[in-house]
């Protein structure tokens, strides 16, 4: 159980080194039973679960997807000055 301890409290300083980890995986006896991950993946993870679950933002979603392929897209520059930035 110590072992474990000084595990954990080192995850956090290790997820931020190496974000590629994304999550850890907590076994027993073998078998998956948590992830434990940093804030920001936790977040992440959320918020687009939060979107993919809005069907409106969805479709706007794909639609920008759509017109990315098509090239049908505006620049930056354009965009700022329409905005007055």
């Amino acid at each position: 159980m110590v072992e474990a301890r000084k595990g954990l409290s080192k995850l956090p300083e290790e997820l931020a080194k190496h974000p590629e980890i994304g999550a850890v995986k907590i076994t027993r006896r073998g078998k998956p039973v948590l992830a434990v991950m940093s804030w920001d993946v936790y977040e992440s993870i959320s918020e687009t679960l939060e979107i993919m679950a809005d069907p409106e933002m969805m479709t706007a979603f794909l639609q920008g997807v759509r017109d990315l392929e098509k090239g049908n897209t505006y620049p930056w520059d354009l965009v700022k000055q329409e905005l007055g930035l």
